[in-house]
């Protein structure tokens, strides 16, 4: 008689989500409506609030899992999350520029108190060695809040023509696109024990094959043990060695956390979790690394934004200032406050004023670098280490490593990404 084959249970199908439904945190189904329901955490910091206790740092942390994983909007097949850190620049900004109008002291208060805050937050989140889109969302919000007031009390004045709105959109378009070529990938060096299909932005996070034990570091190791992981590891520390004598930058070019060895000039960043080939910094306005890959893009965002601010900012003070050159009516503008239109663009063209500054400083300064074949992240090392040769009051500091002239520099700059396979002598490790 054959063996009765027995049926395979089937599993419940679940039911789709709606579009106000989405599965938390915990795994259970919710809804955006209950979104002030059951929240014991909050309840907690609020009764030690009004009782006048201090409140413990897990349970704030709690309390801002809670609001994050909370805070959603309807979409189809499920609510989706919208990442906090994006919506306080939505809200406020607009807010404190329109009461930065109101009158001059108040435009003092809020511009001078906006850079602050912002430093605070940087402060607070790069201590903490966390990513935010707090400053991304901030950089896109301003380019289109100021493009939205431009348009609609700036332009209607009547001195603004149709080619000089053009010429003000093109500059926008092409922030926007180098902005975007330079949140592309910076440099990301890959596990080798990832396939070619692993995503370079992946963490360095592999899948593992079912059966497999997960193990870091190269292939080549086996489900019984690390023994063949630790030789590779071994083989390729000793080659390192052999190259440079010291054990010292064998250790450096070695990254525990990615189990890779990293070329000449890479580094790993504590915020992305990954390393990056010729790591420059971590910039969070884009929220990104900048290395070999797009540190050019990242330098024509800057100088593209550069000229754009500076050509809306003189158009803007042209028509509202008529008669006096752009530095006179910076600083002195009668009767700017006499309406709200054109307080609310004087207060705008201060708050571009500030920001252009602070990007121009940031320009400069990877002008600097660039002209001395350093980055940001040697600087300050040879600036801990006492290595660097400070010059013009510490805004230069020369290495003196990498260091080839001034247009060499500057064509190895040009060139970089271009010839990643065949790296010059002087990086190679």
């Amino acid at each position: 008689m054959k063996p009765v084959k027995k049926k395979k249970t089937e599993e419940p199908e679940l039911e789709p989500l709606c579009c106000c439904e989405y599965i938390d945190r915990n795994g259970e189904k919710n809804h955006v409506a209950a979104c002030l329901c059951d929240c014991q955490d909050l309840d907690e910091g609020c009764d030690r609030w009004l009782t006048c206790k201090s409140m413990r740092p897990e349970t704030c942390e709690r309390i801002t899992d809670t609001i994050s994983d909370r805070l959603r909007i309807p979409w189809l097949r499920g609510a989706r999350k919208v990442n906090i850190s994006i919506v306080p620049p939505l809200v406020l900004l607009p807010v404190f520029l329109h009461v930065a109008s109101w009158h001059f002291l108040l435009g003092v208060v809020v511009l001078t108190s906006l850079p602050v805050l912002a430093l605070w937050y940087y402060y607070l989140t790069h201590r903490r060695k966390e990513q935010t889109l707090f400053f991304l969302s901030l950089g896109l919000f301003s380019l289109g809040y100021m493009y939205y007031v431009f348009l609609r009390e700036v332009v209607p004045k009547g001195r603004v023509g149709p080619t000089q709105l053009a010429l003000l959109t093109f500059g926008l378009f092409l922030i926007l696109l180098a902005l975007y070529r330079a949140k592309k990938d910076p440099g990301y060096l890959s596990n080798p024990a990832c396939s070619d299909k692993c995503p370079s932005n992946s963490q360095i996070e592999c899948p593992i094959k079912k059966g497999q034990e997960k193990t870091k570091g190269f292939p080549g190791t086996d489900p019984s043990g690390s023994l063949n992981n630790r030789t590779l590891k071994d083989d390729i520390k000793g080659s390192s060695r052999v190259a440079l004598d010291s054990p010292a930058k064998v250790k450096e070019d070695w990254c525990a956390k990615c189990q890779l060895v990293r070329p000449a000039r890479a580094w790993h960043c504590r915020i992305c979790g990954i390393c990056v080939r010729r790591m420059d910094h971590h910039c969070v306005w884009i929220n990104s690394c900048v290395g070999e890959s797009n540190h050019q893009a990242f330098i024509l965002a800057l100088l593209i934004f550069l000229l754009t601010s500076v050509y809306g900012i003189s158009l803007t003070l042209n028509t509202i200032c008529r008669d006096r050159s752009l530095f006179t009516a910076l600083f002195y503008c009668p009767g700017v406050y006499a309406n709200y239109s054109s307080a609310l663009s004087f207060t705008c063209v201060w708050y571009s004023v500030i920001i252009t500054a602070g990007m121009a400083y940031i320009f400069l300064i990877q002008l600097i670098n660039i002209s001395y074949n350093v980055t940001e992240r040697e600087v300050q090392q040879a600036l801990r280490q006492k290595t660097g040769r400070r010059l013009l009051c510490g805004l230069i500091v020369d290495t003196g490593q990498y260091n080839r002239g001034f247009l060499r520099n500057w064509y190895q700059f040009s060139t970089l990404g271009a010839h990643t396979a065949h790296a010059p002598a002087e990086d190679i490790v």
